[in-house]
C-alpha cells in the first residue's frame, strides 16, 4: 500500500506541476469551452482575473507537499485533501460551462488519486 500511495504521490505531484509550471500557456484537449491557456480556461468559467493566482498560490504549494511527503509523510494527507478539494472544484466548473465529458477526465483522475492518497 505504501508503494501504491508514493506512486500516486507522484503522478498528482508531477501532474499538477507541468500543466501549472509547463502547459500553462499552451492548449490541451481537457481545457474548459474552447480555451487555449489556463487563464482563456478560467475566463471560460467566468471567474475573475485574480483567481487564477490563489488556485494557483494554493495548488502548487499543495504539490510540492505530496513529493516532498514522500520523505515527510505528515504533509500527504493535508495536500492531497487540498487537491482533492480543488479537483473537485474543477469538476464543477467544467459541468457549469456543459464541457464533452474527455475534458472532465484530468480532474476526475486527479480526485481519484487524491482519494486514494487520503484513504490509504
Amino acid at each position: 500500500m505504501e508503494i501504491l500511495q508514493a506512486v500516486c504521490q507522484l503522478v498528482v505531484g508531477l501532474g499538477i506541476l507541468n500543466v501549472w509550471l509547463l502547459r500553462f500557456n499552451k492548449a490541451t484537449p481537457y481545457r474548459g469551452r474552447q480555451a487555449g491557456n489556463l487563464k482563456e480556461e478560467f475566463a471560460a468559467y467566468g471567474l475573475p482575473k485574480w483567481a487564477i493566482y490563489v488556485v494557483g498560490a494554493v495548488k502548487l504549494p499543495a504539490a510540492v507537499a505530496l513529493l516532498v511527503g514522500l520523505a515527510i509523510p505528515a504533509l500527504v494527507v493535508p495536500a492531497a485533501s487540498v487537491l482533492a478539494v480543488l479537483m473537485l472544484g474543477a469538476i464543477i466548473m467544467h459541468f457549469k460551462v456543459q464541457d464533452a465529458g474527455q475534458k472532465f477526465l484530468p480532474a476526475s483522475l486527479v480526485l481519484l488519486l487524491c482519494l486514494v492518497i487520503i484513504f490509504i
